[in-house]
């Protein structure tokens, strides 16, 4: 991935150096092995967060050049979602992208390096430890800008959601459904903000950004590597669909390729939509 120009953006809070009740959406992106362990398998959070105390110390020009990179890509989507909302009519607001290591708080609570990048509708910003591109590399094995910049974009396609009252819907029917039917739920909102991160690199390409086949690669080899499916089966040995909150490798890659050909904002309706049933 190169940049075009390179713009970064000036809506971020840079808490790096600070130390460390609401829905944490998309929570699942890189770290989501952990979370999933913790909310769905009975993990032991305060095991995982011991583990995430004792760090390497951070390599200080890596961790600028990480940040850097953060901005700018931040900068890119708002790019795109100005121009995109303003063609059909609407204008854009902007999210504010919160940087940190090991832990900060936010409006949905603590975040910590153990929840992984996630965006929060109660403040309506993004949270991610920069330490998830080390992981996303070397865990995951997806190494490459433009997997981290799908990231970022997958929490930005979030905001796009609460933007367009998609997200609130979809909360207001967690009172109403059971855990097994919300879970469905939720599955389709994630696989409509991988379909949005596709949408931003097809507007963004030639743009603010130039992404040869390799790059997509990338981006692909990390939504393959973080479905439902694939996490289930590393952590505890066996799939179990109901419990489910992102969709399987194959659904995540789907939608976000499908916004990445398309571009068209309007062929996101994962809800209602099945091209992915059998995948």
């Amino acid at each position: 991935m190169r940049w075009l120009g390179g713009r970064e953006s000036d809506n971020v809070e840079d808490r790096r150096g600070s130390g460390g009740g609401g829905l944490l959406v998309g929570g699942g992106i890189g770290s989501v092995v952990i979370a999933v362990i913790v909310m769905l398998l009975g993990g032991d959070p305060s095991q995982i967060l011991q583990s995430s105390s004792s760090q390497e110390p951070v390599n200080q020009q890596a961790d600028d050049a990480a940040a850097a990179f953060t901005r700018k890509t931040l900068a890119s989507t708002e790019d795109v979602w100005k121009k995109l909302f303003a063609d059909q009519g609407s204008q854009y607001s902007s999210p504010t992208l919160v940087m940190f290591r090991n832990m900060t708080e936010s409006g949905c609570g603590t975040a910590s390096q153990a929840s992984g990048p996630f965006y929060c509708p109660a403040d309506q910003k993004l949270y991610i430890d920069l330490s998830f591109y080390d992981e996303l590399r070397e865990r995951f094995n997806a190494p490459g800008d433009f997997a981290m910049a799908y990231v970022i974009a997958h929490e930005v396609g979030h905001h796009i959601q609460k933007q367009l009252g998609i997200m609130d819907k979809v909360d207001e029917q967690r009172s109403r459904l059971s855990k097994k039917e919300y879970n469905k739920v939720s599955v389709r909102l994630e696989l409509q903000a991988d379909f949005f991160a596709g949408v931003w690199a097809n507007h963004a390409q030639g743009q603010s950004i130039s992404i040869d086949k390799n790059d997509v690669e990338s981006a692909l080899t990390a939504a393959n590597a973080i479905g439902d499916d694939r996490i289930q089966q590393e952590t505890q040995g066996t799939v179990v669909p109901d419990a489910f909150t992102h969709g399987t490798s194959a659904q995540r890659v789907y939608w976000f390729s499908k916004g990445l050909k398309t571009g068209d904002i309007n062929q996101g309706d994962t809800f209602n939509s099945r091209e992915d049933a059998n995948l």
